[in-house]
């Protein structure tokens, strides 16, 4: 089948990738036409807006950092509305708000097409290797028929529910690892104050109850061995997310202390200039605050991790 793709950011550009390697025909389109360059040299067809993606294809993805970006593909002039034929399928791999997607969603049925939120988890890496959760929110129909191309780029293709739910679901994911993250840095922070040597701590704590289920184990990559260069995903990035979080709260009328105490470790995070590092990169404030440093030596924590997987 003929698919559209906009956005060959670092994960559209994998995903892109992978559905092309399933063989199908590829119409791409980016702010930036050299991004695009390696679907091209692979057989990719361009298109010069979102608009000329969506008159030549049945379905349409789009892998943008947010709803600003999305909004003017959509609704822009040149945008995806403005091509889409009846009955094509536009799937949103974006984290964005639930009203902007439900608004899409209802602007593209007038024309007899479908609209679907269809946020991924699993990172750049994730993308790259076909691993990714994708949470979809639309007609079931319309998902049913899709699935095999959904699963060309991902091994976790679910349908979630109405339109609105996917977006949902990514945001209460991304929410809580990151106000998880918030709550890990003050108790590292805490007990290396008290005394303890960070590996050593964090060695003791993965056989608790709680450490048990590894929960632990994600301040490997960055918190314990002081690195947030290059990001695994960027503070700027999350930043987002959580801001979308925090603002679908404030909408309902659910109060989110903790979680409006993440963000607002994330805006001063922002402020010191740091949106390129890493999202675990505010975790470094908590310990500026409590006066301790940690940077364990990255080969002594791969070791701990050999060691688990050895048993």
């Amino acid at each position: 089948m003929k698919v559209g793709f906009i956005g060959l950011g670092t994960m559209g550009a994998f995903m892109a990738a992978n559905i092309q390697k399933a063989g199908h025909a590829l119409v791409v389109h980016d702010i930036r036409r050299e991004a695009g360059a390696n679907r091209l040299a692979a057989g990719a067809v361009w298109a010069d807006t979102p608009k000329a993606v969506a008159e030549q294809c049945e379905v349409i993805f789009t892998s943008l950092p947010g709803p600003k970006e999305v909004e003017p593909v959509v609704f822009g002039d040149e945008g995806i509305l403005a091509g889409a034929r009846k009955g094509a399928a536009y799937f949103d791999l974006s984290t964005n708000s639930q009203a902007l997607v439900k608004r899409f969603a209802a602007a593209l049925a007038e024309k007899g097409a479908f609209g679907f939120d269809a946020p991924v988890s699993g990172g750049p890496k994730g993308a790259e290797t076909g691993k990714l959760a994708i949470w979809v929110g639309g007609d079931k129909a319309v998902f049913d028929k899709y699935k095999p191309l959904l699963d060309s780029f991902g091994d976790q293709a679910a349908y979630i529910g109405p339109t609105g739910s996917a977006t949902v679901a990514k945001l209460v994911h991304n929410m809580a690892g990151y106000a998880i993250q918030t709550a890990m840095a003050e108790v590292f922070s805490m007990g290396v104050k008290a005394g303890m040597d960070p590996l050593d701590l964090w060695k003791a704590i993965r056989q608790g109850s709680l450490g048990r289920r590894r929960t632990f184990d994600r301040v490997t990559e960055q918190f314990l061995i002081d690195k947030y260069d290059p990001p695994a995903f960027s503070l700027k990035l999350a930043h987002k997310d959580v801001s979308l979080a925090v603002q679908m709260g404030r909408d309902l009328g659910v109060p989110m202390r903790f979680c409006n105490l993440t963000l607002e470790e994330m805006n001063e995070a922002m402020n010191r200039g740091w949106e390129a590092l890493d999202s675990r990169v505010p975790m470094k404030l908590q310990l500026e605050r409590a006066g301790v440093s940690i940077a364990c030596d990255p080969a002594a924590v791969q070791a701990v991790l050999d060691a688990d997987k050895a048993k």
